[in-house]
């Protein structure tokens, strides 16, 4: 697959990719200036947020997308933007490539509530909370509300798989297609899922991700998670052309996986992310024994998928 419609000179994607990083993180640490100033701090995973809070999020969330048009425009002056960030539509099958995404999403979700209750991490309310009109319930306001909440994370995949994941590909010595080694494959897997990771820094800083927990354990926990949920992104990125579905997958993540943790647990329990949850431990082996499956069976491979 080419990944990129038009390979920027050398000097050029090095100059590209700090000034995406630089735009990307100063939008986010701007964005989240005025909770930081205020001292607000979540201490409470069933905590809800308020609207200077859902405003500070939104804006951030838009930053990669602003940084990655700025600088395919201004700095790389490439081919079409909608081409070079793949904003196009998911191929070969549109309406199952938009639906795998919250299959995949949801059934690693609920392996992993299922280990998380089996070991005693996860207070699971018992079979009684899958009431099938209960779920139904929950299930069509998710989703709603997902959907409403696509353009914020359009903002962010179009900056993390459609300008960043390529790029740290090409500059690796991949070229995105059979010549593209292991390392560089490697490399540009970690590369990206730390630098998602370490763009949440003010975030983390105010127990958004891991409430009640300290930086120094919430940064590396959120370094883990993002580390082995991105290459699941990009595999149905890949597969598709398109970053539509890894939107799709990440606002599943982000939203509704969130939300089934709440859903099914004991009302009067405590909840710690860490413990139960995609982005902890439970998450980790349930996304590293699919990840491993993919890497595997070489579907993280660009050159698996042919010429995009």
């Amino acid at each position: 697959m080419t990944l990129l419609t038009q390979t920027p000179p050398s000097a050029v994607r090095r100059r590209g990719l700090l000034a995406y990083l630089v735009l990307a993180y100063a939008g986010m640490w701007a964005a989240m200036a005025p909770l930081l100033a205020d001292g607000y701090r979540r201490a409470d995973a069933r905590e809800e947020v308020g609207a200077l809070e859902q405003l500070c999020i939104g804006a951030a969330m838009l930053a990669p997308a602003l940084a990655a048009l700025l600088v395919v425009r201004v700095v790389e002056r490439g081919g079409g933007v909608r081409e070079t960030l793949a904003l196009c539509r998911p191929r070969p099958r549109a309406v199952r490539a938009c639906l795998l995404p919250l299959g995949v999403l949801g059934g690693l979700t609920a392996v992993t509530l299922a280990l998380g209750a089996l070991m005693g991490s996860y207070p699971f309310a018992g079979f009684g909370s899958l009431d099938p009109g209960r779920v139904g319930s929950w299930a069509v306001q998710g989703l709603i509300g997902m959907m409403l909440s696509l353009p914020l994370f359009f903002g962010e995949e179009i900056g993390w798989q459609g300008f960043l994941f390529p790029r740290l590909l090409q500059l690796g010595g991949g070229s995105g297609g059979a010549a593209g080694g292991t390392a560089a494959l490697v490399r540009a897997y970690l590369l990206t899922g730390t630098a998602f990771a370490l763009w949440h820094l003010p975030t983390l800083l105010m127990g958004g991700q891991y409430p009640g927990r300290p930086w120094y354990l919430s940064v590396p926990a959120l370094t883990v998670s993002c580390v082995l949920v991105l290459p699941v992104f990009t595999w149905l990125r890949l597969r598709s052309g398109s970053v539509v579905p890894a939107v799709l997958a990440h606002a599943f993540t982000s939203s509704m996986s969130v939300s089934m943790v709440r859903e099914f647990a004991d009302p009067n329990a405590d909840l710690d992310p860490l413990t139960m949850s995609l982005a902890g431990w439970p998450g980790w082996i349930v996304l590293g024994g699919f990840v491993a499956f993919l890497a595997f069976t070489g579907r993280l491979r660009p050159g698996r998928y042919g010429r995009g």
